[in-house]
């Protein structure tokens, strides 16, 4: 009996959809086993994807990774192994661009099996108790921040995710050219306004995550923070029994009149190319990323699907709050961070160093200088940017 590893990470969306489809696949081909593993959400942004593969036979990713399993080989190009039709309804029912940006230098390197992007949520019983209103606008939502009820998760990758959303509403791409990350005048406009909004709420949100921000506020012990912006979203949470507290979930507020693209997040099954039982690993993987699995088992054991047929199934709306339908329009405009590889050492890098200058530990000249010396030297490793 072939045994296959896989490697996700350690939250209920992340792990318990794994095992599900993993247990029922077993049970549809007794000839087979998956056992999968589970490290922390930390070590899955940035554990290297060459020292996986060597390991597992698959693995749940970032799609960031996929410039450097581009130019190195390490996952398996899966255009070249599944079905057109498959691959076809995966592009066709992609929720935002998740299907497309595993897609790097002409290959698929993973399929999406889930989908996230920084949206808004807040306590409705906290809203109506101290009688406020869930912000439309981002002056809305500095008024609401400035008598204490907002949070935002700003660990430094997330710091530098809502970095990228904020560049892109004063007009500008970031990454655009191979000089620079932006312009300096969008730099400090970025700056300037998520340095605003994060020093108005409660200093811990500097260390959180969006999952701790998602456990503080559905908190019973939390009676004051009832609103959350830019929080990477779980569905979990919009569950009745997962938290103290359902929360709902809708899109941020509109900065200048105009909808703000958060930047994409979400996971992909990816695969070994470099272990046995190959053929194993793509039934599994055309298994539990199809329409049907998605739709069912994959989301009614507490995943957060990529398949579009599963944000707008009814049951599936029914049973979270209509997370799905309400935070849908944000995820179909959501931006694609760079691929290229080389990438993730950016991100890595770049995080903290964008932190410090929130933090105002170092200037805001100093930090976008040498944000664009770091990119210029990542760029080094790529060999394509799409």
């Amino acid at each position: 009996m072939p045994t296959l590893r896989g490697m996700t990470w350690n939250h209920t969306r992340g792990y318990l959809p794994m095992v599900a489809t993993a247990q029922r696949f077993t049970e549809l081909h007794p000839d087979i086993e998956i056992v999968w593993e589970k490290r922390s959400l930390k070590a899955f942004e940035e554990f290297p994807v060459e020292k996986l593969a060597a390991d597992y036979d698959l693995m749940v990713i970032d799609h960031p990774f996929s410039g450097y399993a581009a130019k190195h080989g390490p996952l398996l190009p899966i255009d070249q192994h599944l079905p057109a039709a498959f691959l076809a309804d995966q592009a066709a029912n992609s929720v935002g661009q998740s299907h497309a940006s595993y897609n790097f230098a002409g290959h698929q390197w993973a399929l999406a099996i889930d989908a996230a992007t920084p949206i808004a949520f807040w306590r409705e019983d906290l809203i109506s108790s101290l009688g406020l209103s869930v912000p439309k606008t981002w002056d809305d939502l500095l008024t609401l921040a400035r008598v204490g009820h907002v949070e935002v998760p700003a660990a430094p990758i997330n710091c530098l995710m809502d970095f990228y959303t904020l560049c892109l509403a004063n007009g500008e791409t970031p990454f655009a050219t191979r000089e620079r990350v932006v312009s300096t005048d969008t730099g400090r406009f970025a700056l300037d306004r998520l340095r605003e909004l994060i020093s108005l709420c409660e200093p811990g949100c500097w260390t959180r995550n969006p999952i701790a921000s998602h456990n503080l506020v559905s908190s019973t012990a939390n009676t004051r923070i009832a609103y959350c912006a830019f929080a990477y979203g779980y569905s979990n949470y919009a569950r009745p029994g997962y938290a103290d507290h359902v929360l709902t979930f809708g899109d941020v507020p509109h900065l200048n009149c105009k909808p703000l693209h958060t930047t994409l997040g979400g996971t992909g099954l990816a695969l070994s190319a470099l272990r046995p039982n190959r053929e194993a690993a793509l039934a599994y993987a055309q298994f539990a990323a199809s329409g049907n699995t998605q739709r069912t088992l994959f989301t009614q054991a507490g995943g957060q699907p990529g398949h579009r047929t599963a944000w707008l199934d009814a049951d599936n709306n029914r049973s979270a709050g209509n997370y799905f339908t309400n935070t849908l329009p944000t995820l179909d405009r959501a931006y694609v961070r760079p691929r290229y590889c080389g990438y993730m050492e950016f991100q890595e890098k770049g995080g903290p160093l964008l932190h410090a200058a929130l933090r105002t530990q170092i200037s805001d000249t100093d930090a976008l200088a040498q944000l664009d010396t770091l990119y210029r030297q990542t760029l080094t490793h790529a060999a394509t940017l799409s």
